[in-house]
């Protein structure tokens, strides 16, 4: 049975749910959720998809998962791939996911939010640079991680990369420029060489263009 992915291709939570399924071999298909015209919000999306009025939501047969962390997981727990390879790895692995939910994704998805999917003059500029500073900082910890290492965890790709890389690889400007931060540079090449990596707007439907931003 194919997996189906409810997601959307602005969205780099879709996006590590995306690129998981997508590098681990699973059949599945993208669902498109038309999120700027409002569907996530919908009675029948929160009754019947996701009550939280969020992508990603992941389902396999009888299963239906929501938060790109579990979905992560369950293709792990599926395929046995981007899992590390001991307690220690699994459990490094699960420290830099929720580094990456609370301090990098969240903010990344937010900020290029208010910078790109706003009318210009309801941008909220204080809010933005107060972002923009904690965003650097984040910037900071995970380029003085990848001194010397290919990989955020042990030596291939872990769920640690798919999660952290999520927002990286936008092209939507909101602060984050590859070419100041070397080490985060070079590891998300390590991604983008890894066989089957697709950028998010070609692996997910949906896209600025096509609502003519």
């Amino acid at each position: 049975m194919t997996i189906k992915l409810y997601c959307f291709g602005e969205s780099g939570n879709a996006y590590k749910a995306a690129l998981a399924l997508e590098l681990s071999g699973l059949e599945w298909e993208p669902v498109y959720v038309d999120f700027f015209g409002g569907e996530a919000r919908s009675e029948d999306y929160l009754s019947n998809v996701n009550e939280m009025g969020e992508v990603p939501v992941l389902v396999d047969g009888d299963v239906k998962l929501t938060q790109s962390g579990v979905i992560q997981q369950y293709i792990t727990d599926k395929t046995g791939k981007f899992g590390g390879s001991s307690d220690a790895e699994r459990y490094e692995i699960l420290r830099w996911v929720l580094f990456d939910n609370h301090k990098l994704s969240s903010q990344n998805g937010v900020t290029r939010f208010l910078m790109n999917f706003l009318p210009e003059d309801k941008r909220p500029a204080q809010a933005i640079g107060f972002l923009q500073g904690r965003l650097q900082a984040a910037y900071k910890v995970l380029n003085t991680h990848l001194e010397g290492r290919d990989w955020i965890v042990g030596d291939g790709l872990t769920n640690a990369d798919i999660s952290c890389c999520g927002y990286l690889f936008y092209p939507e400007p909101y602060g984050f420029v590859r070419a100041d931060w070397p080490n985060i540079d070079r590891w998300l090449s390590n991604i983008e060489n890894t066989p089957g990596w697709k950028h998010p707007y070609d692996l997910m439907p949906g896209h600025p263009s096509d609502r003519g931003l």
